[in-house]
């Protein structure tokens, strides 16, 4: 078997919704996304080529880290135009780390992405899933 297998291989996450109309309201109203597709329990998004599901289940996301998130080009019209929709942004102020009208500076970036750093954003969907916005600072 070829060591790099999984290197070509597409990847798509996967968000539990403890109630699953709830999280369809929310994607759309919220967030402006509608499913691709759909099965019985679950509902396929597709951003930027890439998918993600929302899966009903009966277990719930901790909140406690970012399970997905969206790299934008203007995160301050990103941030503005979901506030204005309802989406509520998390506010954190620990050591090194600090959000200023929900958008936190942070240091360092991956070489590859050419940026020295990041600005990101963080809010919870309704079913409590931590997701975020980031944007690439060059």
């Amino acid at each position: 078997m070829n060591a790099d297998i999984l290197s070509r291989a597409r990847v798509a996450t996967r968000l539990p919704a403890r109630d699953l109309d709830r999280a369809r309201r929310f994607y759309s109203e919220r967030l402006g996304l509608e499913p691709v597709d759909e099965r019985p329990g679950g509902l396929l998004y597709r951003c930027g080529g890439v998918d993600f599901v929302v899966f009903q289940s009966t277990g719930s996301s901790p909140g406690t880290f970012t399970q997905m998130a969206w790299e934008v080009d203007d995160i301050e019209a990103v941030v503005s135009e979901l506030g204005r929709r309802g989406v509520v942004f998390e506010e954190v102020d620990v050591p090194g780390f600090r959000t200023r009208d929900g958008i936190a500076e942070i240091e360092g970036n991956y070489p590859s992405k050419g940026a020295r750093g990041e600005r990101g954003a963080w809010f919870r969907d309704s079913e409590g899933n931590l997701l975020g916005i980031g944007q690439p600072v060059g």
